[in-house]
């Protein structure tokens, strides 16, 4: 049984920010987020990486990625869980935000200072831990603040925001010099977006009494719900985790494939990483705002989540298959296509199949995880099809699963 989002906790007074206000910068925090966790992932964790270890760059990246995605897992639902129960009088989202974005710029710093595999790897560490924390409280911020019929539209900002971070910040890595500027630029831009956010919110405030100690089990119950329960979540959480993993495959070894595959010299590589990136959001941009504002007006969820998966996968196909870089370019396109649409509506369906009304934060952490798990996971499955197939086939791998989750949807059965 999902709950009414638009129902108050009894726990908490009423948020009053302005809609307007809310549409407008909430997006751009998830921008500036985004834009700091998302810039590595795509590209500069990568040539970092192969800068102190050429010899060994798939494995050691495999293995920063996945113990970071593995520490996004932890660190997000119970981030949840916390700003769910945070008593301060400046709100229960704010201290989260705040504070995961500062030490997440210092993750970052790290990095870009190190000199060694070792400390690069400390760093992303600290890097995921933070942001994700951030993201937990940010995501909380739509249910808490927008109508359910109103969540579709920003939610299409949002996935716009969160392509256009990763186009923004390749174009950046391209222009920018010097492994500093590459990483602390991004940080730098996520903190006055996210303190733009968080002066013009006005957050849910804890009322009444406070809840209890986080115990054992309360902290166990931040990473799981009970699927037999709350089915819909279900299926929505394994639609979210099988598109993330199949978009994982491709993201997370773009740069490898442009260099190894495609012959395209490493100093090249931020530009093309850049103009495939901005191919793509050109189409996502597009299909996000139509996405959402379609999805919200016919009522409809479910068609527009299938069908965005199905088209982002044949897309993935295309890039897995290309013999130049004119046809991994169209293949990017198709899975714009796709990306746009699915993130744009498939967060507009989750914030309608969430367990309960208290714990906003916590089930959205939970949801978080279908975020953060792939990414984990591919890296430390890539290595068997990479010496079985290359690329090609650690990418279509990816497509297969992907193909299988956006079916998986078809089983919600509160959300048309």
């Amino acid at each position: 049984m999902a709950f009414d989002p638009t129902a108050l906790s009894t726990r908490t007074a009423p948020p009053g920010t302005p809609l307007g206000r809310f549409g407008a910068t909430m997006p751009l925090a998830a921008f500036g987020l985004n834009l700091a966790l998302l810039t590595p992932v795509v590209v500069t964790l990568a040539l970092k990486v192969e800068a102190v270890a050429p010899d060994t760059k798939e494995r050691d990246l495999g293995i920063v990625l996945g113990i970071g995605a593995f520490l996004a897992l932890v660190s997000n639902p119970l981030a949840g869980r916390l700003s769910d129960r945070t008593a301060s009088r400046y709100g229960m989202r704010k201290p989260w935000l705040l504070g995961g974005t500062l030490l997440g710029a210092l993750g970052l710093v790290v990095v870009a200072t190190a000199d060694d595999v070792l400390m690069i790897g400390i760093g992303w560490c600290v890097t995921q831990v933070a942001y994700n924390g951030a993201l937990a409280a940010l995501s909380a911020t739509l249910p808490d603040q927008v109508p359910s019929a109103r969540r579709g539209a920003i939610s299409g900002l949002v996935g716009i925001t969160t392509l256009l971070s990763i186009v923004v910040g390749s174009l950046l890595t391209a222009v920018l010099d010097g492994d500093l500027a590459r990483f602390l630029v991004p940080a730098l831009i996520a903190l006055a977006l996210v303190g733009l956010f968080v002066f013009v919110l006005s957050d849910r405030v804890a009322a009444g009494r406070p809840a209890g100690r986080l115990d054992l089990k309360a902290f166990l119950g931040s990473f799981v719900f009970d699927p037999r329960r709350y089915p819909d979540f279900g299926w929505a959480w394994l639609t979210r985790f099988t598109f993330v993993f199949a978009a994982a495959t491709g993201l997370t070894y773009l740069p490898f494939f442009l260099s190894d595959e495609l012959g395209i010299p490493t100093d090249e590589v931020p530009g093309r990483v850049a103009i495939a990136t901005v191919a793509a959001a050109a189409v996502t941009i597009l299909t996000s705002v139509l996405g959402g504002f379609f999805s919200d007006r016919l009522g409809r969820r479910k068609p527009f989540v299938v069908v965005a998966a199905l088209v982002a996968m044949v897309g993935l196909i295309v890039v897995a298959l290309s013999g130049s870089f004119t046809q991994l370019l169209i293949g990017e396109i198709i899975l714009g296509l796709g990306t746009g649409c699915f993130y744009a509506v498939d967060l507009a369906l989750i914030t309608e199949v969430l367990p309960s009304a208290d714990d906003v934060a916590k089930d959205l952490g939970v949801i978080n995880m279908a975020n953060a798990l792939p990414q984990s996971l591919a890296p430390a499955i890539a290595p068997v099809f990479l010496a079985i197939g290359g690329y090609p086939l650690l990418f279509v791998a990816g497509a297969v699963v992907g193909i299988v989750g956006a079916l998986l949807v078809t089983r919600i059965r509160s959300v048309a």
